[in-house]
């Protein structure tokens, strides 16, 4: 919790040295700068639709898209929360040995066409998928990579190109069976045969 607000008063620092370097600040917005934060970060985070987030805050569904669209840039071009993107993980002079990456369900509100691709059955709802590639060293994420949540993770993991360094060991989870035709120095935990029981630490890597 605590982290997530010193994420957010960085935002709103940036986005106030924005506003006062412009030479043309434009009609005043019907939201303070904080709620135009709050508002993109409730996008992002829950992807809730613009009517919800408009609906909350009493302003029209174009005004939540044109703050969201607005903060999306400022913080794009602040430079300030980019990635090193997946073409490090090829780089030789990574700071790192081990890779570690999984998937994460985020849960949507249910989308008005195409439902089913964003069902998740294990879930239960509708959800989006989020592959996070990150350094055991550092623990920095690397890079990410997004689906519907219906889409299997090892699908997402070729559908996203991530290609590691030859040289870089990677661990990933139960999704990601036969990763290791792909990058031969790839673990996954064994996954139990149907209908038969897995012998005590079997699972571990």
């Amino acid at each position: 919790m605590e982290s997530n607000v010193k994420l957010k008063e960085v935002m709103v620092r940036l986005v106030k040295r924005e506003q006062r370097l412009k030479k043309k600040p434009g009609a005043p917005s019907k939201l303070t700068l904080e709620e135009q934060v709050l508002v993109t970060l409730q996008y992002w985070r829950e992807y809730r639709t613009y009517f919800h987030i408009a609906e909350d805050y009493k302003v029209s569904e174009s005004t939540i898209f044109r703050v969201v669209r607005k903060i999306e840039n400022i913080l794009i071009q602040s430079r300030k929360f980019s990635l090193p993107g997946k073409k490090k993980l090829l780089d030789s002079s990574l700071n790192e040995k081990l890779i570690l990456m999984d998937v994460m369900s985020s849960p949507i509100e249910r989308p008005k066409k195409h439902q089913k691709r964003f069902y998740s059955g294990k879930q239960g709802e509708h959800t989006l998928k989020t592959q996070v590639v990150f350094g055991q060293k550092t623990g920095k994420i690397i890079c990410l990579a997004h689906e519907k949540g219906k889409t299997h993770d090892f699908k997402l993991f070729k559908n996203s190109k991530v290609k590691f360094h030859k040289l870089l060991k990677v661990i990933a989870d139960k999704g990601y069976q036969g990763i290791a035709k792909i990058h031969e120095l790839s673990k996954t935990p064994i996954k139990k045969p149907r209908n038969e029981k897995t012998n005590k630490g079997t699972e571990t890597i």
